[in-house]
């Protein structure tokens, strides 16, 4: 008799009045993307509600039926909060209401918690944050920190992986912590898939800080654009800064405070993130030897490349293609 097919990794979304339907739609979008080999889905998706089945009104001129309450909660693998734009105990005093404090209560032990943009804001004020680096809209950061002070709060990143907690930052980049969670569960082919049926790029360069609202540069200064995707077909050799400088005709000093702006984090940090991500695919999918992938991806050393991998991912190139090997 054949064994008995386990069951996929089922994903709740937990929503409340005033839930924004794009960041609703983003896990259903996403996770329902992903798939193994034989086209069958690797995630079970479905929407709850603290209080029951019933109409939650979202932050439109519309309502959205929900058919689970808060029992479908007990059997999660991994529970999304999303913002929700009308405003409650947990964004004034810190504290959740009632029945959301409940509803948490029910997620079982081991279960990952994720939260998209302001929906930090609820497991913040239900302690499961204390003492961890977090992130929520550059918006609304600093008040953030001043009503959770126990919270490392980080403004500038699309998203924070703690293990079994994720926060990530405004709006959109739900959907780099989905892919994320889909890559990390998964690996980069089946993220990368999921990527292409939503029309996103599978992997965004930076983070939230170059979408905060600056004055706007001079329209004749040049970007660092034209730099990184030179860079992005070199990343098999050594890239010294000085070189990306004068490919935009800039002085060191210039290049990396301009790049900064547009990206989010320093050019060398930019860099080992290219050559992580092209690590990846080339353990998924090719057959070099890990000697070959650290050349190929301009780590130089297997060595250099254990210690980028495991600090990144927490695994080392061997583990990482045994268990993300198509």
């Amino acid at each position: 008799m054949p064994a008995a097919q386990e069951r996929p990794h089922r994903v709740a979304v937990l929503v409340q009045h005033g839930v924004i339907p794009f960041e609703l739609g983003i896990p259903f979008r996403i996770f329902r993307g992903a798939k193994n080999g034989e086209g069958e889905p690797l995630y079970d998706v479905l929407t709850c509600t603290p209080e029951g089945p019933g109409q939650v009104r979202a932050d439109a001129d519309f309502e959205i039926s929900v058919a689970h309450g808060p029992e479908a909660l007990e059997d999660a693998d991994t529970v999304v909060v999303p913002a929700a734009h009308e405003q409650s105990s947990a964004h004034t005093e810190g504290r959740n209401p009632e029945p959301l404090a409940a509803a948490l209560g029910r997620i079982r032990p081991g279960a990952r918690l994720v939260s998209i943009c302001t929906g930090a804001y609820f497991l913040a004020a239900a302690g499961l944050l204390d003492g961890m680096r977090a992130t929520t809209h550059w918006g609304h950061a600093d008040h953030f920190q001043r009503l959770f002070p126990q919270v490392k709060v980080e403004p500038d990143v699309l998203y924070i992986d703690n293990g079994d907690i994720l926060t990530s930052a405004g709006v959109a980049s739900g959907i780099d912590l989905c892919l994320h969670l889909v890559r990390r569960d998964h690996g980069t082919a089946v993220a990368n898939a999921s990527a292409r049926a939503t029309v996103v790029p599978p992997h965004r360069e930076g983070g939230q800080a170059q979408y905060i609202r600056r004055p706007l540069p001079e329209p004749q200064l040049a970007t660092t654009a034209a730099a990184r995707a030179w860079a992005l077909g070199r990343l098999d050799r050594p890239l010294a800064l000085r070189e990306l400088a004068e490919r935009e005709s800039m002085s060191v000093r210039t290049f990396t405070r301009r790049f900064r702006e547009e990206v989010g984090v320093s050019p060398g940090q930019w860099l080992v993130a290219q050559r992580v991500e092209r690590a990846r695919g080339l353990l998924e999918t090719g057959d070099l030897s890990v000697d070959q992938v650290a050349r190929e991806a301009g780590f130089g050393t297997a060595a250099s490349m254990r210690q980028h991998l495991q600090s990144a991912l927490g695994v080392s190139p061997t583990a990482y293609r045994r268990t993300f090997r198509s």
